[in-house]
């Protein structure tokens, strides 16, 4: 049942491949290791060079609903199918292969598995290019006599692109058989001459040769030609292409025209002549012909003859008497209407009753010698000289105009198809068939009027639902007129036949006469949608207008379109929201998407176009903007599906909000604080919008001037506060406060300032209104630089300020120095402070605590201090994040009493040390 515990895979014909357009091409695709049943579906899809990304599904075995619109036609109508080959293999049909097949396909295998493991497509590209093929050889009659040389001429050529081969055969047809022609000699793709089976020992003798000579002409040599050379000769050229899997594939095939050989024999004695009682008839008369041979001792002779019609055989009577009649002839013989006998040795009788037009033609009868009745091969043929048989219609020419002043129409556009009959004496009887154009088949009967005004459909036109109620009338005696109200799509296109049918005195005649009419779908005539808008920039509060304007390769006019509106917003994000939809019935169903536009937008609608006009413009209503068309056939009530949409381009609409009014004071200030102070940094804002709201973010700057600012807390229009990542320990935000002193004067309030605080502070002011629906930022500003100073004691610490540098190994400790120099007061206490960059990464305290910084390598960071004055810093099992430039920072601290608690003496810096890490 095709289990397997192997993974499932999906194989399908190795490409590109290249076809020819109008070919009949197949494509094949199989999936083994697969669980589940032994027939497998599959979905054929094609992803198309204009789309290289969007799936177009084609045809699949298990969903009559999975092709999409495009080749929903072509599959109902099996222009494209799908074979089964086997329960786990198909192959694919495109019986025309046309230009936009060309593409990516893939095929599908959904999962029958119980999980999925393994491929479960897989696809092939296929090209599609024009058919230069051309093969041709002058049409002509010859006679020769047995034993003669018959030369034949075939030029072939082609101009492909690709790297083709040619293959180019003659072939033979004995009297009118179509469908049997019989190989003589080809020369093969590989450049191999290969005879048929009734020419190989003449081939092996050299008495059939096929030549080359030059690049396109090709020359067939019969020598010693025989009887069973006789009949018509033809040339088959065919193209080849070898696709990637290094099989060898014909794409194109040509054949020309016949050329008519006739073989005489070579002996003087035996004469043939045909004569007719009347060779100009009527419909319904009889025709007799006799062939009369002469020759010495007929009597004890063997005769086989052959009745032939414009050099087709109608007849054969061999020497034996056996009567053969071909293909059609036979079944009116059945009937009666033939009759072919032998009169006697010397003449042979040929009687047609009741003659038709199809009887017309020249007739000709061959007479060939057998040694015995039994042989094969002729001693000698003759052909009889040719009798022209011209049949008229009864007494009268009854003659047919068809026409149609609809022969170009859009799909659910009116038909109308005129019939006139001329020359009628009697009333006649009409049939109107169908015959499809890509796909010929059998014809449908499309209705029929008897003679008496009786008026019948086809069963595929009955239903009024689908095409309306079909209307065959009589405008007159001899004019017949047919209305189909509403055509469906491209498989009305076609040619439509009027048959005309005349009764008198027991016989009938039938005329027939047909004219093509072209049906397009609505999907394939350049259905368009243009967007388009005056201003792409609106100011706030104004009004804008998007215009979608419609256009086909048709006329719009009365077709039922529907329009819907997508925005997306700005920034994009990709997916547009549907805003409105306008049916065609006027009916207009507005989304959640934007729900502000109800209120405050105006649809309009003209023959080809739709309005959208949005008033008093907000900030929410920018973005993009496009518009999605829909249309249906004419005359089409329930709607259903659309018969074609389209989408148009994206216009940018963008909004321009209030200008800003916001200014902030820039001057610059300094602050000079003892060590342990409170201090209050201002910020203040000079004019703004009355009603705004203010968002503030102080930044430090902190020494020296080339440092990167430090964000210390924001406070949003709101007064949610957000503290930057320096300052979001516990203790910094219990030091660093915003506080909004009036409507313009904001504070940066600092508690207990110690030395690391100096820096220039600054604040940034974003203004902030609330528009319809929404807050949004009219506008910042930046205030000028406050410098926080400390008042230090005289006193000076002896801290080494040289710049070094120093490197080592990931994984190794390395030792960064911090030396004071010189003698210390007895009742002082040193405080240590070391940076990476500006970022401190430990505090000695003067209580000999140790505080970490929460991103601080802590657990390699050791202060061994092997002497009073040495503040060296060891890192240990060096990382690659660890290089940087680091430098120390020491304070003295003296006690005065308990009171009056640690008092700052002195403060230094050390000079910075370059580390680097290598790998």
């Amino acid at each position: 049942l095709g289990f397997s515990t192997g993974q499932r895979v999906v194989t399908v014909q190795k490409g590109p491949l290249y076809r020819v357009r109008g070919s009949h091409i197949t494509l094949w695709c199989k999936v083994s290791g697969y669980q589940g049943p032994a027939e497998q579906n599959f979905q054929w899809s094609i992803y198309l060079p204009s789309a290289p990304e969007r799936e177009v599904q084609i045809v699949s075995t298990v969903d009559p609903s999975f092709p999409y619109a495009i080749y929903t036609q072509r599959v109902r109508s099996q222009g494209i199918y799908v074979e089964r080959v086997q329960g786990d293999a198909v192959l694919l049909h495109i019986t025309e292969l046309q230009d936009r097949d060309a593409g990516e396909y893939e095929c599908h295998t959904p999962n029958t598995d119980q999980r999925y493991f393994g491929s479960y497509s897989a696809k092939t590209n296929l090209s599609v290019i024009a058919d230069t093929l051309s093969a041709s050889m002058a049409p002509q009659v010859l006679t020769r006599t047995e034993g003669d040389t018959v030369e034949l001429t075939c030029e072939v050529s082609k101009s492909t692109a690709q790297h083709t081969h040619l293959s180019v055969g003659w072939y033979h047809l004995q009297g009118a058989s179509e469908h049997h022609a019989e190989e003589v000699l080809t020369l093969s793709k590989d450049f191999v001459l290969s005879p048929g089976p009734s020419y190989l020992q003449r081939f092996l003798a050299g008495d059939v040769q096929l030549n080359k000579v030059g690049n396109t002409t090709y020359k067939l040599f019969i020598s010693g030609v025989q009887q069973l050379d006789q009949g018509q000769l033809y040339c088959e050229a065919a193209e080849w292409i070898e696709d990637p899997d290094e099989t060898w594939k014909d794409i194109s095939h040509k054949q020309t025209g016949r050329t008519s050989l006739v073989v005489t024999s070579g002996g003087r004695d035996l004469s043939v002549d045909i004569a007719a009682a009347d060779s100009s008839l009527s419909e319904g008369d009889t025709l007799q012909l006799s062939c009369m041979v002469g020759s010495q001792k007929s009597s004890s002779r063997q005769f086989q003859v052959l009745w032939l019609l414009d050099g087709v055989e109608v007849a054969r009577l061999d020497a034996k008497g056996v009567l053969i009649w071909k293909e059609e002839y036979g079944e009116r013989a059945k009937l009666g209407q033939l009759r072919a006998f032998k009169q006697s040795n010397v003449i042979y009788v040929l009687t047609i009753y009741e003659v038709g037009l199809k009887d017309n033609g020249m007739y000709q009868c061959s007479v060939s010698e057998m040694k015995t009745p039994g042989d094969f091969y002729s001693i000698q043929t003759n052909l009889s000289p040719g009798i022209q048989v011209d049949v008229e219609p009864k007494g009268y020419h009854m003659r047919l105009s068809v026409s149609s002043s609809t022969p170009q129409v859009v799909a659910g556009d009116a038909l109308i198809l005129l019939c006139e009959v001329h020359g009628g004496t009697s009333p006649v009887s009409v049939q109107w068939w169908h015959l499809p154009l890509e796909h010929p088949g059998p014809r449908v009967l499309v209705a029929a009027m008897e003679q008496d005004g009786t008026l019948s459909l086809g069963s595929t036109y009955r239903d009024s639902r689908t095409r309306g109620s079909l209307r065959l009338e009589k405008a007159n005696s001899s004019a017949f007129t047919l209305v189909i109200p509403h055509t469906l799509g491209e498989g009305d296109s076609g040619r439509y036949c009027c048959r005309a049918m005349e009764h008198f005195r027991g016989h009938g005649w039938t005329q027939e006469g047909e004219t093509a009419v072209k049906v397009s779908s609505l999907a394939g005539l350049g259905l368009q949608a243009t967007l388009r808008s005056r201003i792409a920039t609106v100011t706030y509060g104004k009004s804008f207008e998007l215009v979608c304007q419609v256009s086909a390769n048709y006329s719009l006019e009365e077709v039922p379109m529907s329009v819907g509106w997508f925005f997306q917003p700005s920034p994009p994000d990709g997916h547009y929201r549907e805003l409105v939809r306008v049916f065609p019935s006027g009916t207009v169903a507005w989304q959640a998407a934007q729900p502000h536009l109800q209120g405050k937008a105006q649809l309009v609608k003209t023959a080809t176009s739709f309005r959208l006009h949005i008033h008093n413009a907000m900030a929410a209503d920018e973005g993009t903007y496009r518009c999605e068309v829909e249309v249906w056939r004419r005359n089409t009530l329930p709607l259903g599906q659309p018969a074609a949409t389209t989408r148009s381009n994206a216009v940018g609409i963008r909004v321009v909000l209030p200008e800003s009014k916001l200014r902030v004071a820039t001057n610059e200030s300094s602050v000079e604080i003892a060590v342990g102070a409170d201090t209050a940094i201002e910020c203040r804002i000079t004019s703004a919008h009355n009603h705004s709201q203010f968002a503030v973010t102080w930044y430090l700057l902190p020494p020296p001037g080339d440092a990167v600012p430090l964000q210390i807390i924001r406070a949003d229009y709101s007064s949610t506060l957000e503290y930057g990542a320096a300052f979001s320990s516990p203790a910094e935000k219990s030091r660093f406060l915003s506080q909004r002193v009036s409507s313009s004067v904001f504070w940066l309030r600092i508690l207990s300032a110690n030395p690391t605080d100096q820096g220039r502070y600054y604040c940034v002011v974003e203004e902030w209104q609330w528009l319809g629906h929404g807050w949004y930022k009219l506008g910042k500003g930046v205030s000028g630089r406050t410098v926080l100073e400390f008042k230090l004691p005289e006193r000076q610490l002896q801290l080494e300020t040289a710049n070094h540098s120093t490197s080592a190994r990931e994984g190794e400790d390395v030792t960064l120095r911090c030396l004071l120099q010189g003698a210390q007061l007895p009742a002082t206490h040193l405080s240590v402070t070391w940076f990476r960059g500006e970022a401190s990464l430990l505090t000695l305290h003067c209580n000999s605590t140790i505080e970490y910084p929460e991103e601080s390598p802590a657990g390699r960071l050791y202060l061994r201090r092997p002497a009073a004055g040495d503040f060296s810093l060891t890192l240990s099992r060096v990382e690659g994040t660890d290089a940087g430039v680091y430098h120390c920072q020491v304070a003295e601290w003296q006690q005065l009493s308990k009171e009056k608690g640690w008092v700052l003496q002195a403060l230094a810096r050390s000079g910075y040390t370059q580390l680097t890490t290598i790998p």
